[in-house]
């Protein structure tokens, strides 16, 4: 009878350990959520929209929706890891600041790979490679225009805390730079309205203002010796994550690495396709 007894408590010692391993696995392969901050207001590279048309995904916190080709590009590397995603609307200059603190796991944001950042967060990528140009309206004094020296004396801006702003607008000759944008929109009516004559930006945000606003025109300057000076950081666009956080900085790299130029510009048209006209 003890015999039996013993047998009886050995069995149910057993399979309550093989519940609690049960339960622990399945706590293990609970899917993770990656946490993606950007703006949502830098078309097309990411914008806010009411509904969740074209593939969009929720603005955490808000009744609006993501949609470009970050969002794009976050919906990849998810898809590839089995995770879900979370999307963060935050000011340009909060972006850094929340993947040091951990508020967000990544920031997928149109950012440019400099040095500078570099410094503060590591990047994967490149998941663009964006040529710098410049807008200004068709009939402008500078419509013309087939180099930075053409551009001498002219009124500009672009959006703060870029290296358009810090980098390229200074090396126009005797420009009269005013205080730069907060926003790639208040950028863009800064032209629009006639407050400056140029801006500087990227080709991609270039594209798509000029499908907003059919008046401006993209100056190019892009294989001539009237080009801006600028190293190959501040054309290559990256991921920014924790510094140290080598297992996401991996798993993102494994993703965006497998991708050409050819597979980022076709993302980006698509991107610009589906960008509603007053994106923000």
């Amino acid at each position: 009878m003890k015999r039996t007894l013993s047998i009886v408590i050995v069995i149910a010692m057993i399979v309550s350990a093989l519940a609690l391993v049960s339960c622990g696995s399945e706590e293990n392969t609970e899917r993770r959520t990656l946490k993606v901050a950007m703006e949502c207001a830098y078309a097309p590279y990411n914008w806010t929209q009411p509904d969740d048309s074209n593939g969009a995904v929720p603005i955490s916190g808000t009744s609006n929706y993501a949609n470009g080709y970050d969002v794009m590009m976050a919906k990849k590397i998810c898809e590839a890891n089995g995770w879900d995603l979370e999307i963060l609307a935050l000011d340009w200059d909060s972006l850094v600041p929340a993947v040091q603190t951990g508020q967000v796991d990544c920031v997928i944001a149109g950012q440019s790979m400099t040095e500078e950042r570099m410094e503060q967060v590591d990047f994967a990528g490149p998941y663009l490679y964006a040529t710098i140009v410049c807008l200004t309206k068709a009939d402008s004094e500078y419509a013309n225009a087939t180099g930075i020296d053409d551009l001498a004396g002219g009124t500009c801006t672009s959006q703060l805390g870029t290296i358009w702003y810090d980098t390229c607008l200074p090396q126009i000759e005797n420009a009269n730079i005013i205080p730069a944008k907060e926003t790639a929109p208040t950028m863009l009516m800064a032209l629009e309205s006639g407050e400056v004559d140029f801006v500087c930006t990227d080709m991609p945000t270039a594209q798509a203002a000029v499908i907003a606003y059919p008046d401006m025109q993209i100056l190019d300057f892009a294989g001539s010796d009237a080009d801006f000076a600028v190293d190959e950081g501040d054309v290559n666009i990256g991921i920014s994550v924790q510094k140290g956080n080598t297992e996401l900085l991996d798993a993102i790299n494994a993703v965006v690495q497998k991708m050409s130029a050819d597979d980022f510009n076709a993302l980006m048209e698509e991107a610009i396709k589906v960008q509603p006209v007053s994106a923000e």
